[in-house]
């Protein structure tokens, strides 16, 4: 395994406490969001009966891929800051990689608080089933307001409040929340196919076969609720063994979340009708109502108050997958101000938590005033961004490693390479071409990478980086 060097810094620095059943566990949390309960209909309407199901596997078949070129990276620099560290090790820490990384860093820092910011959102949206005055405006003139804003901004500080505490007492409040988020899937699976044999058995029902750009609709949308699977690479710094840990982490969660998730696809088939679905005439199409769907099929397969119940765990899912999520990416802007790339302030370590909690402040702040926005802004930004900006880097910059440095330690080496990356990367553009509104997205991508690469390259010419090396050797 590659030697492990302190981050330069003072203070304390973080523990390696995360074993591997640990390290799944925070994959899969941050995984089963409230995502594939509110996706779960829409993939079905976008590529039909028959093909929702193809949806789920290419989905799984995109991350395992992915996670293959995560595995590489994470098991060769086990650091605080996953992308973070893979990019400026890749590229070089006194050159290209000074950039990229603090261009990941940045665009981390839209991206990560958006990400967070849906799971909540998505939370409030279950919530206001239980409360509708949720979705009403407190200012008459703000129609885009809702209370519903408020109780997810809420709900993002909720969590930064438990987070802040020792990675030991984060593992146990993990192992709790997963409870629930395990028994929203299969009382959503249990009952579907409960519901099935009451009305004659399982079958599919007839209905438009699918095309090709839904099946790349319903692609992109099992894909965003499949990712989280590399969580614990921005852990690295606090997992055990993670040469071992971190491969098996990867791959094992994505084998159990795609097996759930197929589940549930077969489970809710027979009863879309029943649950408000419907086709509408001249498209091939139906619309499926989505809150409503999952609860109530476990509604009509045992009664008004297993549908309560369901969407009571729905909501404790989105919390767990928020827990998840601010946790692992509260260590990123942290690695990268202890290297000197980014705010210092950033860089301090709790003294008796062993956390870094300015980072895990910060970022669940900026999640809170993300929570204003709509559910649909915050996913088309995160997904565009994050593809663009940080997943073709690694997959480009794992095969320019293998290149540049063949003797480098790897303690896991992808199978089949360089299939991965490569599978990978077409996997993204099938979803980002067949994307509505593309070029917006990919316009507000470029406006962050632009607006980034400005601000470094000002800090890189006051400091004497690269590329200005050498006006600080006085040339």
């Amino acid at each position: 395994m590659t030697d492990i060097q302190p981050i330069p810094g003072s203070g304390p620095t973080l523990e390696r406490r995360i074993g591997l059943r640990s390290a799944v566990l925070f994959n899969m949390l941050e995984m089963i969001g409230v995502g594939p309960f509110i996706t779960l209909p829409l993939v079905i309407a976008a590529a039909g009966f028959r093909l929702s199901i193809w949806a789920w596997v290419l989905g799984a078949a995109i991350a395992v891929a992915d996670g293959l070129v995560w595995a590489e990276l994470g098991a060769a620099f086990p650091r605080a800051g996953g992308s973070y560290a893979f990019l400026r090790e890749i590229y070089g820490p006194k050159g290209a990689g000074n950039w990229l990384s603090f261009l990941y860093v940045w665009q981390l820092s839209f991206s990560a608080p958006l990400s967070i910011a849906s799971g909540c959102i998505g939370l409030s949206s279950f919530l206001a089933w239980f409360w509708p005055d949720l979705e009403q405006a407190p200012i008459a003139g703000l129609h885009a307001l809702h209370y519903s804003n408020f109780a997810a901004a809420g709900a993002c500080l909720l969590v930064t409040a438990l987070l802040y505490r020792n990675i030991s007492q984060v593992t146990r409040l993990a192992w709790i929340m997963f409870v629930g988020v395990l028994a929203a899937l299969f009382g959503v699976i249990v009952s579907g196919f409960a519901h099935a044999a009451a009305t004659g058995g399982w079958r599919i029902p007839a209905g438009p076969i699918g095309t090709f750009g839904g099946l790349a609709q319903g692609t992109l949308l099992a894909t965003y609720c499949y990712w989280g699977y590399y969580n614990i690479c921005f852990l690295g710094g606090e997992v055990k063994r993670p040469e071992r840990t971190i491969p098996r982490a990867i791959l094992l969660s994505v084998a159990f979340v795609a097996a759930l998730y197929l589940l549930m696809n077969l489970a809710v088939l027979p009863s879309i009708y029943e649950a408000g679905g419907r086709f509408e005439s001249g498209w091939g199409v139906f619309t499926i109502l989505r809150v409503q769907l999952v609860a109530d099929i476990v509604r009509s397969a045992f009664g008004t108050w297993a549908g309560r119940l369901i969407a009571t765990l729905i909501i404790w899912t989105a919390f767990a997958s928020v827990f998840s999520l601010l946790l692992g990416y509260s260590r990123v802007p942290y690695a990268a101000a202890r290297d000197g790339n980014y705010f210092r302030f950033l860089a301090a370590v709790h003294p008796r938590h062993g956390i870094p909690h300015r980072s895990l402040v910060a970022l669940g702040l900026v999640a809170s005033a993300f929570c204003f926005l709509t559910l649909t802004q915050v996913i088309t930004l995160l997904v565009i961004t994050r593809i663009v900006l940080q997943f073709f880097l690694q997959h480009l910059g794992v095969m320019l490693l293998r290149a540049q440095r063949p003797a480098l330690e790897r303690p896991f080496r992808m199978p089949l390479y360089p299939l991965p990356p490569l599978v990978a990367m077409a996997g993204f553009v099938f979803m980002l071409v067949n994307r509505s509104h593309a070029v917006k997205g990919l316009a507000v991508a470029a406006g962050i990478a632009l607006s980034g690469t400005l601000i470094y390259l000002w800090r890189a010419k006051r400091l004497g980086e690269w590329p200005f090396l050498h006006l600080a050797d006085g040339d």
